[in-house]
Parts: structure tokens; sequence; C-alpha cells
């Protein structure tokens, strides 16, 4: 079994895959209106409308409603992400950082209030 992609659930599919265009250097791949792919090397992030979860009825998934999730990129440079995103970002929740177990980091919010990390390990790690 291989993990296929993650699938955020948004009420403005173009707005949320414009930002991690940005984000990710990578242009989507966009099959149909209501649904988006940032396909990278390692996995890919899906962006899709309410409209492609509508058969689930109430058990659907709602846009802006996660407080459990991170999206994390591994990146070379902290810093320099973050120093390119800066003027595209309007919840910065930690600026660059170095974490206690020697990662760099920085964690921001989407335009839909999804929490995402940009991290680098340390040397050797």
């Amino acid at each position: 079994m291989n993990l296929a992609s993650i699938r955020i659930i948004t009420g403005d599919v173009d707005r949320l895959a414009a930002f991690y265009e940005a984000v990710t250097g990578t242009t989507a791949i966009r099959p149909a209106p209501v649904f988006a792919e940032i396909r990278t090397t390692s996995g890919t992030l899906a962006v899709a409308s309410t409209a492609t979860v509508a058969l689930l009825g109430d058990d659907a998934p709602r846009p802006g409603r996660n407080d459990s999730i991170i999206i994390e990129f591994l990146v070379t440079d902290v810093d320099a992400e973050f120093a390119r995103l800066q003027e595209l970002l309007d919840d910065v929740v930690l600026e660059p950082t170095t974490m206690p177990w020697g990662n760099r980091s920085t964690l921001f919010r989407d335009p839909d209030g999804n929490l995402v990390n940009l991290f680098s390990r340390p040397a050797g790690g």
C-alpha cells in the first residue's frame, strides 16, 4: 500500500491551489474545475471543492475546520523559503526557528486556516 495523497476540502479551489502553487513552486494539475493536485516527488497534495464530497452528506468534511493536521514540506533552506513567501503569508504562527530536536521550521496558516510547516533537518539528519 502506498499513500497517494492528502486532500484538503475547500470552498475556493482556485485560491487554495494558487497558494500551494506559490508555496511549492509547482503548477497544479487541474483535471476539473473542482479539483487540483500539487504533485511533488514524494507525494501529492490535492485540493478539492466541497462538491467532490457531497455524496457523504452530513459526514462530509467541512472547509476551515482542521485543528489536528499539519501539512509539512521538507525544504533545503527554511529561512530562504520564508523570505520568499513572506508577502503571501497572512498568518505566521512561527517564524524560522531551530526546534529542540534540531529541525529548522517555520509554520503558517494557508488561506483556509490549515497549518503548514516548512522544515529542514539538521546536517547529517
